[in-house]
């Protein structure tokens, strides 16, 4: 299954890890172990650089809210878990990470883009960020560390607080994407970025990168090695599991405050 979950093709020195949970390769369990298991692949292991997409029009509609909520706590601890070690080892990943944002990229997706090194977007109407404050759920340790680590503080509180989408313009200007190009071109672009990137001496790009994000892996190393997250108990709550499900429901059934 996890063949078919994430996608690995080999483009020379370039591996390209394509999401491919269609339609909208929203992120569950078995999705996010597929990923983590791509990770270990040896298409990765041998891989001087790395491309992270997705299939079809989304680079990932974020968590799964079909599946998320109905997950019993058991299987929300190891889903938190999980993903805070994916993300956690995409972020210090020790060869270039090139982000192909091929089309709609929030929430956890969000954070997925912003483990990369260098991002491209879509031109269009797809839409980016973060909008868990109108659902209702916290943020996992990890992906937040990556959020205050990659945008400055402004742009955090706008993200986070305000809790809305907005378009590819906007993003660029705030420096979640670091070019766009046309839905179709992206991920070309992607790889040739990727072999440039690829072309420098690996040491000392890994030993550089582990300088600029240091501080930031430090404490992500921290709350992976204490085997738990300071959110865990509000993550996994009935109250964060409804709103989650309230998402789902047509504007009309859903309670007072639900989104």
């Amino acid at each position: 299954m996890s063949a078919d979950l994430v996608l690995i093709e080999r483009r020379g020195a370039v591996t390209v890890l394509s999401l491919n949970r269609p339609p909208a390769n929203a992120i569950g369990l078995e999705l996010a172990h597929a990923v983590e298991a791509a990770m270990e692949s040896e298409p990765v292991r041998e891989a001087a650089a790395l491309v992270l997409t997705g299939t079809g029009s989304f680079f990932s509609g974020g968590l799964d809210l079909r599946r998320v909520p109905t997950y019993t706590q058991a299987e929300q601890r190891e889903f938190l878990g999980v993903l805070n070690g994916l993300v956690g080892k995409l972020y210090a990943c020790p060869v270039p990470v090139v982000a192909a944002v091929n089309g709609h990229a929030v929430a956890g997706a969000f954070i997925l883009a912003l483990t990369a090194d260098y991002r491209i977007g879509p031109t269009g109407t797809a839409s980016f960020g973060l909008t868990e404050a109108r659902v209702g759920i916290p943020f996992p340790a990890v992906p937040m560390i990556v959020l205050h680590a990659e945008c400055p503080p402004q742009d955090v509180r706008y993200i986070t607080l305000f809790a809305r989408t907005f378009g590819s313009d906007e993003a660029l200007r705030r420096g979640i994407f670091d070019e766009l190009q046309r839905p179709q071109a992206v991920l070309e672009r992607a790889i040739e970025i990727a072999r440039d990137m690829a072309g420098m001496p690996a040491d000392g790009y890994r030993r550089i990168k582990h300088q600029v994000r240091e501080a930031a892996i430090e404490k992500i190393q921290a709350v992976i090695s204490s085997g738990t997250d300071p959110m865990l108990e509000q993550w996994i709550s009935p109250q964060a599991q409804d709103a989650s499900m309230a998402v789902l429901k047509p504007p009309g059934k859903r309670k007072p405050g639900g989104r």
